[in-house]
């Protein structure tokens, strides 16, 4: 029954050993360990504090994005607006060109072709007038002889005109 009943000489060592632990830690252990919680603390704090900041800063960073986005939309929209307005533009020109292009053209055949029928009509005023000096040189020679053989011989040659 030793054993469940200390003896007071133990009681008391015991107590000034655990009195010396105490104040041995109270001394030397404690403040370290309590300097070791508050540097931990400390640094919780300021990595919490760093991840607001980090976290405020990517909220900053995703609406500056936003905006460039919507600004890069919007000068997108706009040059492709000044893209079809200049290509509609080139359309309306070259077609314009191509119309003036056109009428000097047809204006250039209209003038060749008339160029070139009054060139036919004064050659064949010419060949007529040829001709008719001809008939009309033969008729005189044949009129002296006989006025029916002047007739067959206009008619022959009436004949023989090609045009």
């Amino acid at each position: 029954m030793d054993l469940l009943t200390p003896g007071i000489g133990l009681i008391f060592w015991q107590t000034i050993i655990f009195l010396i632990v105490i104040l041995l830690l109270g001394r030397f252990g404690w403040p370290v360990l309590t300097k070791a919680l508050r540097k931990r603390q400390q640094d919780i704090k300021d990595s919490l504090s760093a991840a607001e900041k980090a976290q405020q800063e990517l909220k900053q960073m995703q609406a500056t994005n936003q905006q460039l986005l919507q600004e890069a939309k919007q000068e997108r929209e706009l040059i492709l607006q000044q893209a079809m307005q200049t290509k509609e533009q080139i359309i309306s020109q070259a077609k314009q060109e191509a119309k003036s292009q056109a009428d000097k053209i047809i204006s250039m055949a209209k003038e060749n072709i008339n160029l070139e029928k009054n060139k036919a009509i004064d050659e064949l005023r010419q060949r007529v007038a040829e001709l008719s000096i001809d008939i009309a040189e033969k008729v005189l020679l044949q009129e002296l002889k006989d006025k029916k053989a002047s007739e067959k011989i206009i008619s022959n040659e009436m004949e023989n005109i090609e045009f």
